[in-house]
């Protein structure tokens, strides 16, 4: 199979339309059968007659209209669109409710697995006399646990995982391979997917005409529940107080954090984004990809920051902003068309400099 392919959901546990249909409070249309199953999920283009799939978004409707897909589900916008051998199944938000469907479907999915069983610890691994493990924590191979750890119950550390001495990892947390994690205290149902640094020195150096002096680095990374953080992305000890991750909230890959850093609940982080020391970002800000935020400022609540923005002041809460320097998402907006309208009306022959 091409790898530009894409490829269906693993197949899970079958369902039928009636308990879909009850779960999520949707009426059928009349003569749907009720009793009919589907077994998996996939996109439009790759769906067949056993697999659910969803649309909400304008540029997906000719894909919607040739799915072959068992049921879909779509808003009320784009029902007319449903093909005839395609069950419509109405929701306000069809990437949420397809979301949830999957987890129901899927639950070992949600979260990164481990090498051994339920409960078992590999003698492979290197665990301190005075670490605490909870019941059922899984310990794979080559994972090295310092002193006085704690590990709570149901929690998972993947193979060749280092958790450093004192750092206190909360129940039913998953800890992926090559993961380092020291000087933190992390919440219940963490994810932390492979390769992620936690609790390292933040870039902390006092200038002197002889040199630069390093700033030691005393604090901690708190981490709050259901925190999910993506491969390889790195989280930076406090210096003079924590850095903080709100409960909720989800970082994407290659994500760097830096010390002193404070994030609020539930905000989305997209890949390689960059915050600089000592900013506070409020609950519910969206952060696009590979935008960075410059240090000791302050992002409201619910603030949306476009893709590669270049963020050097606050950003009040609410707004919307992109850009680079960022400033209000319509403002950039108005620039680019300003700027575009000159280029085209003063485009000409390129001038030829000669030296």
């Amino acid at each position: 199979m091409p790898i530009h392919e894409e490829c269906a959901l693993p197949t899970g546990p079958s369902i039928s339309l009636r308990d879909v249909a009850r779960h999520f409070g949707i009426a059928l249309a009349d003569g749907a059968n009720l009793d009919f199953h589907l077994s998996g999920a996939a996109a439009l283009r790759n769906a067949t007659a056993t697999d659910f799939a969803y649309m909400d978004h304008a540029r997906y409707v000719e894909e919607l209209r040739q799915t072959h897909a068992g049921a879909c589900f779509v808003s009320e916008r784009f029902k007319d669109q449903v093909p005839r051998g395609t069950v419509a199944l109405l929701v306000p938000q069809p990437y949420v409710a397809f979301a949830r469907l999957l987890a129901q479907l899927y639950p070992d999915e949600l979260r990164p697995q481990a090498i051994h069983a339920e409960g078992e610890i590999s003698s492979r691994a290197t665990v301190h006399a005075t670490a605490s493990l909870g019941a059922s924590v899984v310990i794979d191979p080559g994972v090295v646990i310092g002193k006085g750890a704690r590990i709570g119950a149901g929690s998972t550390i993947a193979a060749n995982a280092v958790i450093g001495a004192g750092v206190v990892i909360g129940e039913n947390a998953s800890i992926g391979p090559h993961v380092s994690i020291t000087h933190a205290v992390v919440g219940t149902g963490v994810i932390v997917h492979p390769g992620v640094q936690i609790g390292q020195d933040g870039f902390g150096f006092a200038p002197t005409e002889r040199g630069h002096i390093k700033v030691v680095q005393l604090g901690k990374v708190i981490i709050g529940d259901d925190v999910e953080i993506g491969a390889n992305a790195t989280i930076d000890r406090g210096s003079s107080r924590d850095t903080v991750i709100g409960n909720g909230t989800k970082i994407d890959n290659l994500v760097q954090i830096a010390h002193n850093v404070e994030i609020g609940r539930h905000c989305l982080i997209a890949a390689q984004a960059g915050i600089a020391g000592s900013t506070t970002i409020e609950d519910f800000v969206a952060i696009g990809g590979q935008s960075a935020i410059a240090g000791h400022l302050h992002i409201g609540r619910g603030a949306q920051l476009a893709a590669a923005s270049g963020v050097m002041r606050d950003v009040p809460a609410g707004e919307r902003w992109g850009g680079c320097p960022a400033k209000p998402i319509r403002t950039f907006f108005r620039e680019q068309t300003m700027v575009k309208r000159l280029a085209a009306r003063d485009a000409g022959p390129i001038p030829t400099f000669h030296f």
